[in-house]
């Protein structure tokens, strides 16, 4: 199959996936990598600069009043400051993990560091809007470069339970980031005052780069010299699905700025480009000629089901914080720190439980991702109960439902990501890793617009802060955060099903075993 182009393959069961079972513990093999007695050093640098990339999606939204009143930029320039970077983030997580698949993890992680680190300098010395909009925006790219690297080095230092481990501190990261965003920015304007305050959010970036870079370098695993020969990258492939990302993210992006529903024509190219590129993929696949992506991938149910159920857990985990925040500042007119600071415990309780769930994860398999969206589905309904009722310490008695969505959130994505990953031959993790990453970017950017579109619909305009059609907007978009949860929901409990049905069809009955083989004794 893959062996013909130095791919290999991990187990006999790669292309069928008829041998494998969704539900099960994890069962990656011990690492072969020179560089794994050294694993826990490398992931340290991983999560360094992954910590960096996320910060910058939620330390910005505190900055934007400092930044425009610094460089002039308008409403439609400063939603681009925020914009621009998820959406170049979001474009290039497949071709980097491909890159990272064939011209070394350590080489593409180090490009998206150097890059990331020069660009924040760019933004941190922009006088102008222009300069700002474009270094966001390659700033973003080079992120996008850097996430596919760290889940392929996981698969590739990391086996077995151990796996689940390094992919719940990747988990603890992503809520620690989310947590201390928008204090740490609150902090740093607070430091710097209007003109510098904002400029320091970027300039943290630099040393911390540089500091990553040289140790990067040490720890990082270099490419194997039998690692085979090395594979085209498939360009065409990559325009395809590059245009087909950026049709799907940059209306449901856009549209939070400027709520023109006619932005959505631009949808309307995505589908034949999508159908474009998955038919260009089957056949590339088929001919064994360096896909951008090998389609065999989705012949694993562990696979396949992880990535659909990311796609649709997004859907309704980035709308909702979106749309709350939004809801404590207009509904109830707290400033944008002391919002941050009211969901916090969502942050809290999403680093504790990705911890937990990492090292849970290998036991429990695909039922502790089920009971981790039952749980958040219970967050997300007492959150909807809380706004109805409109109290006026509304941020206190929120604490509580938050802390119990951010448990449930922490127990989904770091276990579905391991599981989604655990039949993926760690050649391959890049390329796949970005996929799943894609998935999740889609994800929140249809959940940001939907769940948008849903809560200023149910405003019906401006009304005046404290108005009750807050609460309504609000309880309206956690309806449509549970139609999303529960899609999720209904994936993971049909896969853990047909998996159970699948075992029991190749275990033999014990009973059946015993009478056919008593004849025998007897004689």
């Amino acid at each position: 199959m893959l062996r013909a182009r130095g791919v290999g393959t991990a187990r006999p069961d790669w292309a069928g996936g008829t041998g494998s079972r969704v539900s099960a513990p994890l069962r990656t093999p011990a690492p072969t990598d020179p560089a794994a007695p050294h694993r826990w050093r490398a992931l340290s640098v991983c999560l360094v600069a992954l910590f960096a990339t996320l910060l910058d999606v939620s330390v910005t939204n505190v900055a934007l009043p400092a930044i425009g009143a610094a460089t002039g930029a308008g409403p439609s320039q400063l939603q681009w400051v925020v914009s621009g970077y998820v959406l170049a983030f979001g474009l290039v997580p497949v071709i980097g993990g491909r890159l990272g698949d064939d011209r070394g993890r350590r080489t593409m992680f180090l490009v998206g560091v150097g890059g990331f680190t020069i660009t924040s300098a760019l933004v941190g010395v922009a006088p102008g809007p222009g300069l700002l909009v474009a270094a966001r925006v390659l700033q973003g790219l080079f992120g996008g470069l850097i996430n596919p690297q760290v889940s392929g080095l996981v698969q590739q230092l990391f086996g077995g339970a151990e796996r689940g481990r390094a992919f719940g501190a990747i988990g603890a990261v992503v809520g620690t980031a989310t947590a201390i965003g928008p204090v740490l920015g609150g902090a740093l304007i607070g430091l710097g005052g209007e003109e510098w305050g904002w400029r320091l959010v970027f300039f943290v970036n630099v040393p911390v780069g540089v500091v990553a870079m040289v140790l990067g370098w040490r720890w990082l695993p270099p490419p194997r010299p039998d690692a085979g020969p090395r594979r085209r990258l498939d360009v065409p492939g990559a325009l395809l699905l590059g245009f087909t990302t950026f049709c799907v993210l940059f209306p449901t992006v856009q549209y939070d700025a400027v709520r023109d529903p006619r932005l959505f024509w631009v949808l309307v190219p995505a589908l034949p480009l999508g159908i474009a590129f998955l038919l260009r993929e089957r056949r590339l696949t088929r001919l064994e000629a360096d896909p951008l992506v090998d389609l065999r991938l989705f012949r694993q149910p562990s696979y396949a089901v992880g990535v659909g159920l990311a796609l649709l857990y997004f859907c309704g985990y980035t709308g909702l914080p979106l749309v709350l925040s939004l809801y404590l500042q207009l509904g109830r007119g707290l400033d944008a720190l002391h919002a941050g600071l009211a969901v916090t415990w969502f942050a809290v309780g999403s680093a504790v439980a990705a911890s937990l769930a990492g090292r849970l994860v290998a036991r429990a398999g695909r039922p502790l991702v089920v009971g981790a969206l039952v749980l958040f589905g219970v967050g997300a309904l007492a959150v909807g109960l809380v706004v109805r009722t409109n109290p006026d310490d509304v941020a206190l008695r929120l604490a509580l439902p938050l802390l119990v969505l951010g448990l449930g959130s922490g127990a989904i994505i770091t276990p579905n990501q391991a599981l989604s990953l655990q039949d993926v031959d760690p050649r391959m993790g890049g390329a796949a890793g970005g996929v799943l990453q894609t998935a999740q970017r889609i994800g929140s950017a249809i959940g940001q617009a939907v769940v948008g579109a849903v809560f200023f619909a149910a405003l019906g305009g401006r009304p005046p802060t404290g108005s009750p059609a807050y609460s309504t907007a609000m309880a309206a978009s956690v309806v449509v955060t549970l139609a999303f949860v529960t899609a999720a929901l209904a994936l993971g409990v049909t896969d853990i099903v047909l998996t159970r049905r699948r075992t029991l069809r190749r275990t033999p009955d014990p009973l059946l075993t015993s009478s056919a083989v008593a004849p025998e004794r007897r004689h």
